[in-house]
């Protein structure tokens, strides 16, 4: 199996790790608000991933952290008059929600900063010791990039081009580096001098530390996480593109500086952008899409096929126009198989080594394809190749054992990747219906046959006649 590595820019070989599990660990929510698109198409895209590796046979430790203490929630916290703490668990609980909601459940524990304050107070301990931090009186501890030469080498960038590592909480006109960025924020001396005074809902949380009381940096949180399960060093770290720079750097050079161990992450990967309508996602823009847009639109199976259609390295446009080619091909595949399903109980054909040569095909092309860095746009292009080579055999004249393998190879390859597919049971109803035209075709009387179509369309039913009787589905509409 090939992987794409961000480190190295080039596809490298994974291996199965020998007596112990792959460690994948993959950058979660900042929980100060709903839970978007963006965040949902690298989230499902990493799912794809964990699960077709577990598919692979690779034991997977998956990891993903959540960010529940920040400026951003802070700031929330105040907009709503409410507890920093209360923001986050609400914000926390729905981005859980909306993962078990798109079938998104490969990750193995979630793991919130603020329970991991020991292990960062820590690292950030270690820094200050080994003289990779120093202070900047009243407002905390940062990072000095000088004494790390290999700053910039994952996203291929030097100290010096760091000018808008300026992010969360590094903004500081007494930095020595324009790059160097918080490790531990210092309490607001506000605060801490007044804290009788002030609302106790909005006040800022502090932790103890010997370094001074406050709370932790943005990117501290990550590796101090990733440090406390997995050690100094691990596999595979996942994330958005957007978060190469700074956030991955700044995670590269204080884990490296604290364990002196050289790489922090064999393997890195990073999903694309995600655009709407050809522009980049802003609530300025007007063309914010959260998740409740995207269920009002499709189902979450739907939904990842979109992901599914493009490679996770590539940029990925929500459209109408998107939506709408995605719901027309998830249709065409939930058709075939159905179609597979109804052959596999009443066929009473010969398909021939055609049918079964593209199967034994499928099985190749989709696993060769998946194999090679996740392509899944080439993985779907077998699955269509399968489905148009079933179908000038004949869908209706395959054998039933063809019609089962063909239908059970193709589900063992879509659920190893999260597709559902659940078959639905035509209701007493609307299967009495097309019993009840099947015989007035019979009959030849077409009139009452079509007024009887009719009645099964306007219930939310197609009936399409072939040689083993009518086969009836729901419609996509």
């Amino acid at each position: 199996m090939l992987i794409y590595n961000s480190l190295t820019d080039k596809k490298e070989v994974l291996k199965k790790p020998l007596f112990r599990k792959l460690k994948f660990f993959v950058c979660g929510p900042t929980v100060y608000d709903a839970p978007h698109i963006g965040n949902l198409r690298t989230f499902m895209s990493f799912d794809i991933v964990v699960r077709y590796l577990r598919y692979r046979g690779f034991r997977v430790s998956y990891l993903q952290n959540i960010t529940d203490i920040d400026d951003k929630i802070i700031a929330r916290a105040k907009e709503e008059n409410a507890s920093w703490d209360s923001v986050a668990r609400r914000y926390e609980k729905k981005f859980i929600e909306n993962n078990e909601a798109f079938n998104i459940t490969s990750v193995d524990r979630y793991a919130r900063a603020t329970d991991h304050v020991p292990d960062i107070i820590r690292q950030v301990n270690t820094l200050i010791r080994k003289g990779f931090a120093y202070e900047i009186e009243g407002d905390g501890w940062y990072f000095d990039l000088s004494k790390f030469p290999d700053y910039g080498k994952l996203a291929r960038r030097t100290a010096l081009q760091a000018e808008d590592g300026v992010s969360r909480i590094d903004a500081n006109e007494n930095k020595r580096n324009a790059g160097d960025f918080c490790l531990w924020k210092f309490s607001d001396a506000n605060y801490a001098n007044n804290e009788s005074q002030m609302p106790q809902v909005t006040a800022e949380p502090s932790w103890p530390a010997p370094f001074g009381a406050g709370r932790p940096g943005w990117h501290i949180e990550d590796t101090a996480i990733t440090e406390s399960f997995f050690g100094p060093q691990y596999d595979i770290h996942g994330g958005g593109v957007d978060l190469k720079f700074p956030h991955h750097e700044a995670e590269i050079a204080q884990q490296e500086s604290a364990s002196g161990k050289k790489p922090f992450v064999r393997i890195w990967m990073h999903t694309g952008f995600l655009k709407v309508n050809g522009q980049k996602m802003s609530k300025s823009l007007g063309n914010f899409v959260s998740v409740e847009n995207i269920l009002s639109k499709m189902s979450p199976d739907e939904f990842r096929l979109m992901v599914f259609q493009q490679h996770y390295r590539t940029p990925l446009d929500f459209s109408d126009d998107s939506v709408a080619y995605t719901k027309a091909n998830f249709s065409q595949i939930s058709e075939f198989i159905e179609k597979l399903s109804f052959v596999s109980k009443k066929g009473i054909g010969d398909s021939g080594t055609a049918a079964r040569s593209a199967i034994r095909r499928f099985e190749k092309e989709f696993s060769g394809a998946m194999d090679d860095d996740f392509n899944s746009p080439e993985a779907l292009a077998a699955v269509h190749v399968l489905m148009n080579a079933i179908h000038e055999t004949g869908i209706f004249s395959l054998s039933r054992s063809d019609a089962k393998r063909a239908r059970k190879t193709l589900l063992c390859a879509m659920k190893a990747v999260g597709f559902s597919f659940s078959e639905e049971k035509i209701p007493h109803e609307i299967a009495q219906i097309a019993g009840d035209r099947e015989l007035c075709r019979r009959n030849k009387q077409f009139t009452h046959a079509d007024a009887l179509r009719e009645k099964i369309s306007a219930l939310g039913y197609i009936v399409e006649d072939t040689p083993l009787g009518p086969f009836v589905r729901r419609s996509s509409k």
